[in-house]
């Protein structure tokens, strides 16, 4: 889809010659766009809650969430060496192929019979998984990097309630089966999808103002990726150990939250996961997108690191309140979803980012992403096993409140000690250029 850079396209010569403010409205809104129709093609199934289904002893819809994040688990793996080694080039159509597997995979689970069609749950998860690198390779190493990476990562806020609002209404407005409810989204999504893919295809690569600003970023061979990583192991240890947390307890939040919200006494409601989502993806936008008037890159890692620590006892202090009545349930999922996402968003847009630009080291944010990607679903099956088969007397709610605990203690205290080495790595760091 990319054009010549000998002869581009009018629209990546405007956008090349365009001020700042343009630039970043037209990144943003593509960006924002293209990821929430990706997102809906793989998590609307979690409106439905799939009852009195039972396979092996459990529920059939706990063994769809074990097997799309089998798949994508895999996939993160895999886009280690992918995404880290693709180049600008095979971006559009890598994103179109695995867009495309992921929609007829739907189609699949729709036409074939339970339980066979788990299956198609997980070459739903494959494909996927490696998308969210390839797009963000579009916006890193900008100097507008904080607004492009927030505005694309709170897409999967917004379109975690959004598509599940969708796929309320397509059952209910339209009495379509909770087994054809995914592909018929596909099919709503898919157009716009083509539409926002043309359109980020068209971003020129960075300028050198970016690169002097917030180093180079390049291909990286395996050799490179181990150098980088022993560079900072002790570190990016004690990030992944944290973000592992986070996206455990995230995907738990997404993928139940049609039964917590069904505990909490909304079931009937599916605009309340749009209506609750949109005000957390507007306030996480806006403080994360601030940082961008941070220009030093050591000055902005580290309020990075105090965000994430301010949103994860944040968790902690809204459940306890809500717990002892303090606050309404509503109120309460607003609360957690802020604190979560204060972390989970800069892990998947701007945290890498800074760090790179901290010590300038020529390399991309694509590898740090998926190996702490790889390593997050790895403890999100973890709990979602710990859970169906270790602890099912404990209800959807209940496990939901006591890992937002564990969450709000463990990750404070593992981000607390990874601003600490950073600061001294910084300190006695010795800038060189590495390529």
């Amino acid at each position: 889809m990319n054009s010549d850079s000998s002869n581009p396209h009018p629209v990546t010569r405007w956008l090349h010659n365009t001020n700042a403010f343009w630039f970043t409205l037209y990144v943003a809104f593509s960006a924002f766009c293209l990821y929430t129709c990706i997102f809906s093609l793989r998590k609307t199934f979690g409106v439905a809650t799939y009852d009195g289904i039972v396979v092996f002893g459990h529920s059939f819809k706990v063994w769809m969430v074990i097997s799309q994040a089998i798949g994508y688990m895999l996939s993160k793996f895999i886009g280690i060496k992918i995404v880290s080694e693709l180049g600008a080039s095979s971006r559009a159509k890598g994103i179109l192929l695995m867009v495309s597997l992921a929609g007829l995979s739907w189609l699949g689970f729709a036409l074939t019979p339970t339980p066979y069609n788990l299956i198609f749950l997980f070459f739903n998860g494959l494909p996927l998984g490696m998308v969210w690198g390839i797009v963000f390779g579009y916006l890193e190493g900008r100097k507008s990097t904080e607004v492009l990476g927030a505005s694309l990562s709170v897409s999967f806020i917004f379109s975690a309630g959004f598509a599940k609002t969708v796929g309320g209404f397509i059952m209910l407005d339209w009495g379509t089966s909770e087994f054809w409810m995914p592909f018929v989204s596909t099919c709503l999504f898919f157009p716009p999808l083509l539409l926002f893919l043309w359109m980020i295809d068209k971003i020129p690569p960075p300028t050198p103002e970016d690169e002097a600003l917030r180093t180079k970023r390049s291909p990286m061979s395996g050799p490179q990726r181990m150098r980088l990583a022993l560079t900072f192991a002790p570190g990016l240890i004690l990030l992944i150990l944290a973000y592992t947390g986070l996206t455990a307890y995230r995907d738990f939040r997404d993928n139940f939250s049609a039964e917590i919200w069904k505990s909490l006494g909304y079931g009937d409601k599916p605009s309340i996961f749009t209506f609750t989502e949109s005000i957390v993806a507007i306030i996480v936008l806006i403080v994360i997108g601030s940082l961008m008037i941070i220009k030093n890159n050591f000055k902005a890692m580290v309020i990075n690191h105090i965000i994430v620590i301010t949103g994860m006892i944040m968790v902690g202090i809204s459940t306890l309140a809500f717990e002892n009545k303090l606050i309404s349930a509503p109120t309460w999922m607003v609360l957690v979803g802020m604190g979560l996402y204060f972390g989970y968003i800069q892990f998947n847009s701007i945290f890498y980012d800074r760090i790179i630009a901290t010590f300038k080291y020529v390399s991309t944010i694509g590898f740090l992403m998926y190996l702490a990607d790889s390593f997050g679903y790895v403890g999100s099956i973890g709990v979602l096993l710990f859970k169906e088969f270790g602890n099912t007397q404990l209800s959807w709610l209940d496990f939901f409140i006591s890992s937002g605990y564990i969450l709000s203690v463990a990750g404070s205290v593992l981000i607390s000690i990874s601003l600490v080495y950073f600061i001294f790595k910084f300190r006695s760091w010795r800038p060189v250029d590495r390529k």
